[in-house]
């Protein structure tokens, strides 16, 4: 612990900016996590949703979504409970409410992408710092190629640090935009069948 605390105060001031964006993409992969953990419909419920739907299973399908928790049940329940809805109005409610439901899947992603590309640009600022810090040192003493070379090490700290921020933040970022691209896919496929049954009059 003492080591790397000591390589952290070798990095210069950009270091602990580079703490904060690590801490932030932590907590933001967790908060993802916990969230799409209760949104996330998952595959087999769409799976068997969409088979009583096709099926004709009207009722049983209204049930299968009032029994699912998260936002994606929710618009099922309400979509599924306007009997008297025609169906413009019906797809108009659905879009709104998908629309709402996707920005809300997509929230601190968008953070994740700013630190992917501040993080490298920081790491480099802090070894541009400790260059032009170590290469000073000429005009203090003549002669120490070591020191120099010392100094230039300790300046790459930063860059090192920072490629490392930038390879989470970007792992994160990948892992829940391919979560929320699957979670598009399922609820516009849940939609369309949904609104299958409905021109097929299956609600009456």
């Amino acid at each position: 612990m003492t080591e790397a605390w000591t390589y952290f105060q070798k990095g210069g001031l950009v270091m602990y900016p580079l703490l904060l964006a690590s801490i932030f993409v932590i907590a933001i992969a967790v908060e993802r996590y916990l969230y799409f953990k209760v949104e996330d419909p998952g595959r087999k419920f769409v799976n068997e949703l969409v088979a009583l739907l096709r099926n004709g299973k009207w009722n049983e399908a209204k049930t299968s979504a009032q029994n699912k928790k998260g936002t994606f049940g929710r618009i099922l329940t309400d979509a599924m409970r306007k009997d008297n809805a025609d169906a413009y109005s019906l797809e108009a409610f659905l879009e709104t409410e998908s629309g709402i439901f996707i920005a809300q899947l997509r929230e601190r992603l968008n953070y994740l992408s700013v630190i992917v590309t501040m993080s490298p640009l920081l790491g480099l600022l802090g070894t541009i710092v400790g260059m032009i810090s170590a290469f000073s040192i000429f005009n203090m003493r003549a002669g120490q190629p070591m020191a120099i070379t010392g100094g230039i090490g300790e300046a790459l700290i930063a860059t090192a640090t920072g490629l490392c921020v930038a390879i989470v933040a970007l792992a994160v970022h990948s892992y829940y935009a391919q979560r929320l691209d699957t979670v598009i896919t399922e609820m516009e496929l849940s939609f369309s069948v949904l609104m299958e049954a409905v021109l097929r009059g299956d609600r009456k």
